[in-house]
């Protein structure tokens, strides 16, 4: 059998199907494409491929289905949906994709729908080349390519055992462990330790999911151990590398080049759809360069030389959770995540401090993002979410969630005159970002502000005040909350701004998605998360209660205008249904919880 000798695993094996894979030129283009894309000026070592990540997830994913007894037949599959999951990753990592988000009219259509995100791309690939290929198509057909392309893009409910593609794309999957050991292998940034052996062996699969768990209390706690630290591994990947100020200046630096290349390709009458899809399919990193180097102005053609040549921009002003009000983490936390409005925000700023101090700066806006949300751990006979039976994970879920990084750099030799700006940019930031939200808001509904204004709704409804304190509710059983949101979203007139998808996989109604926004508006100071503990069955338990905060009631009451309709039908809803509805109080000084003080309209429980 032929083996790829592997820095961090040694000698992984080969197959001969897996060997006339990797000969293909769809996937001998991830050898020129890097893991980190332009983090090796930050971190010299940092120059892996995609190529050496697809053969260590292979390697990880083959470790895992044997220990939990797979099959051959399931074998072969899950290694070559974990070989080939990132084949369809386009040039320097993400960059390319932020370009598709930020500019609509450059998304590739494909087969009538419109190519967003790279996993489109590897679904397309896998699904509509291998089978055409003689002597691939010998080994499997198209049906058999099709599985292994829903299993590579983590499509749990379009395979027949949702554990196969759980393995590749999951919370806690080999894509993950690879490439957190990867990059801290390459990088040198060795914060937080995964112990790929306690990980593999605390994975089971139950009710036809893959979980954690064991049979003995000592096998949960360490189950529990192993889970927390890869999430403390990827908590402080993202402080550490992707939010490194040379790393995000050399990313905002390519991304800046490449946008100006593309419209120049436009203006000469050129399909940017079509060269757009060539990115993910043909194109690697040095491809990408030349583009930008044949198309660019001579400003862009200038970035390109210094990133060449190492001369990354300098940061003269960041800004993180830790020095920006709850109400701005809010605002650009959700323009973050809106492509074209993140483009519209870091130019009209770049534009803003251009014209006062007459030094062109670069702009760059990021969150993490992928927060882990549906991880289960078997808790005897029953099961539950690691984050509800771990304090220590739900804290972690909360420091990734709350990552944001907004950096200005210079593009000129006089970053003091800058530096000295950091107040008038953070200003600007404020003044900028309410501006935004309003055409974000006027182009699509904003679920998260949906989301928002029920627990607003909750403190009009429920909320007292007597002898200068404010009893406010604490919504209890975020299952509840779920449930709230999922029947809201019935309603014909909220349908758009409850546009969540809710599974029964766990025996009740649940999103990912809307979990993740319930900690995005905790991580952003708009609601607190108050742990508690409870008995069930002989063991003690813990969850969750909600109370908005007075910057979440600031954040509130500034949008509530642009909702009025949907907010009356919330607050009716909430009203009919207030004795269904699980909650304590609890009480603050009325001088404490607001800095002003309000005339507030407050319904009587």
């Amino acid at each position: 059998m032929p083996s790829i000798i592997d820095p961090i695993y040694g000698r992984v094996g080969i197959s001969e199907l897996e060997q006339l894979i990797i000969n293909t030129p769809e996937m001998a283009r991830l050898r020129r494409i890097q893991q980190l894309g332009l983090a090796d000026l930050a971190f010299p070592g940092a120059n892996h491929t995609r190529f050496e990540h697809s053969v260590g997830t292979m390697f990880i994913a083959d470790k895992i289905a044997k220990a939990l007894g797979l099959g051959e037949e399931e074998i072969i599959k899950v290694r070559l949906a974990a070989l080939l999951h990132d084949i369809g990753h386009c040039a320097f990592s993400h960059v390319v994709e932020s370009v598709l988000k930020r500019d609509p009219a450059s998304q590739p259509v494909i087969d009538g729908r419109n190519f967003v995100r790279h996993e489109m791309f590897t679904k397309y690939i896998i699904s509509s080349s291998f089978h055409s290929k003689p002597e691939i198509a010998a080994h499997a057909g198209t049906s058999f390519f099709e599985e292994i392309a829903r299993m590579a893009t983590g499509e749990v409910d379009a395979v027949s055992k949702p554990y196969l593609a759980q393995i590749i794309s999951n919370d806690i999957d080999a894509d993950r462990i690879d490439f957190l050991l990867r990059d801290s292998y390459h990088t040198g940034v060795s914060f937080g330790l995964v112990d790929v052996d306690q990980i593999v062996g605390s994975l089971s699969l139950y009710n036809g999911r893959l979980i954690l768990g064991g049979s003995l209390s000592y096998d949960e706690d360490m189950a529990l151990t192993a889970a927390e630290s890869m999430l403390i591994a990827r908590s402080h990947h993202y402080s550490a590398i992707i939010h490194n100020p040379k790393t995000q200046g050399a990313r905002v630096m390519l991304l800046y080049a490449l946008e100006n290349a593309l419209k120049n390709y436009k203006k000469s009458g050129n399909d940017v759809r079509e060269l757009m899809a060539r990115f993910f399919t043909s194109y690697i990193d040095s491809d990408l360069l030349n583009f930008i180097d044949r198309n660019g102005d001579a400003g862009a053609k200038k970035l390109i030389t210094n990133i060449r040549n190492g001369n990354i921009c300098n940061a003269v002003a960041r800004f993180t959770h830790k020095n920006l009000n709850p109400m701005t983490r809010m605002a650009l936390s959700t323009i973050a995540r809106n492509g074209v409005a993140k483009k519209m925000f870091e130019e009209e700023l770049s534009k803003r401090f251009a014209k006062k101090y007459g030094a062109p700066v670069l702009v760059d806006l990021d969150v993490a993002s992928g927060i882990p949300k549906s991880t289960r751990i078997k808790i005897g006979d029953d099961e539950s979410f690691l984050y509800d039976e771990s304090a220590l994970a739900n804290g972690l879920v909360r420091a990734i969630s709350r990552q944001i990084s907004l950096c200005v750099f210079s593009r000129t030799e006089d970053d003091a005159a800058l530096s000295r700006a950091s107040h008038d940019f953070l200003l600007g930031i404020e003044s900028l970002s309410p501006e935004l939200l309003r055409f974000i808001r006027n182009e699509n509904y904003l679920p998260i502000e949906g989301l928002l204004l029920i627990f607003y709704s909750a403190h009009k409804l429920f909320s007292t005040e007597a002898e200068g304190r404010i009893i406010m509710p604490r919504l209890r059983n975020i299952a509840k909350i779920y449930w709230l949101v999922k029947e809201l979203g019935g309603v014909e007139k909220l349908r758009n701004l409850f546009d969540y998808r809710f599974h029964n996989r766990y025996g009740f109604s649940y999103s990912d998605r809307l979990f993740e926004d319930i900690q995005l508006l905790v991580a952003m100071g708009m609601v607190d998360e108050d742990l508690r503990y409870f008995e069930k069955s002989g063991r003690w338990q813990q969850r969750y209660e909600y109370v908005l905060t007075s910057d979440g009631l600031e954040y509130a009451e500034l949008i509530a205008p642009s909702y009025q309709d949907e907010l009356k039908i919330i607050e009716n809803y909430l009203a009919i249904n207030k004795h269904s509805i699980p909650r304590d109080t609890v009480g603050i000084a009325k001088n404490r919880y607001r800095k002003k003080l309000k005339e507030m309209s407050t319904h009587h429980s």
